[in-house]
């Protein structure tokens, strides 16, 4: 199976680039994607840039150009749930966006019979392989990331934790489901958290990406060692 690794930021990329052997280097619509192997599974990695159209296009470039089978998007992401702490491993179980109205979602295309894009089952149980597997003081828990594009503090944390009651938010995870959803590919997200509520986001995400990639792209290896 090819699997697309897709992450938002350099910082985010920068491990799986350390892990990649035999790879090569294409460019595509201003992307690099790189082909290789992670323990010995075959992949394709990419640095879509932040925000969700751009991740959007880094993930239907991963289906259409590479032929990848599955995707899993790594990287960060800020603590929604009050009961998580800066370096726990969220591993999405369902996907949504915080900034799109649900309706639209569910009356329009995809058609969605309720809110959100569900991971697949098959990379959740490799993910619970890894979780089970990984010596870490750090937690890893399964359930609900929300998307949509900006930091979020303050009142509008609250606004989103009463609506949809996440464990994460970040700016890609969503579109990326979304895309998956529409052709099928199997889906799953593993983000690292860099900030918390008590926590303020901007600052803190500086401070605490390149840990939180690292125990990210660690993650997604041993699910990698896993699957193959």
């Amino acid at each position: 199976m090819k699997v697309g690794i897709l992450c938002a930021g350099d910082g985010e990329t920068a491990p799986f680039l350390s892990m990649l052997t035999e790879h090569t280097v294409e460019e595509k619509a201003k992307l690099k994607f790189y082909q290789g192997k992670i323990e010995n599974a075959e992949v394709v990695l990419v640095c879509s840039g932040v925000c969700k159209v751009n991740a959007a296009i880094a993930a239907q470039i991963l289906i259409d150009r590479y032929g990848c089978e599955s995707i899993i998007n790594a990287g960060t992401a800020g603590a929604m749930d009050s009961d998580l702490e800066v370096f726990d491993t969220v591993v999405s179980t369902n996907a949504i966006y915080h900034d799109v109205e649900e309706r639209l979602l569910m009356q329009y295309h995809p058609h969605l019979s309720s809110h959100g894009f569900l991971a697949d089952t098959s990379l959740l149980a490799l993910a619970k392989i890894a979780a089970g597997q990984l010596p870490t003081t750090h937690k890893t828990i399964f359930g609900r990331m929300a998307t949509g594009e900006s930091f979020i503090e303050g009142q509008r944390r609250e606004e989103i934790n009463a609506f949809y009651q996440p464990l994460s938010v970040d700016m890609e995870t969503a579109s990326v489901a979304h895309v998956c959803y529409v052709n099928d590919i199997p889906f799953i997200a593993v983000r690292t958290l860099t900030d918390t509520a008590s926590w303020e986001a901007k600052n803190n995400f500086r401070a605490n990406q390149e840990k939180a990639s690292y125990l990210s792209a660690v993650f997604v290896r041993a699910m990698l060692q896993a699957l193959t």
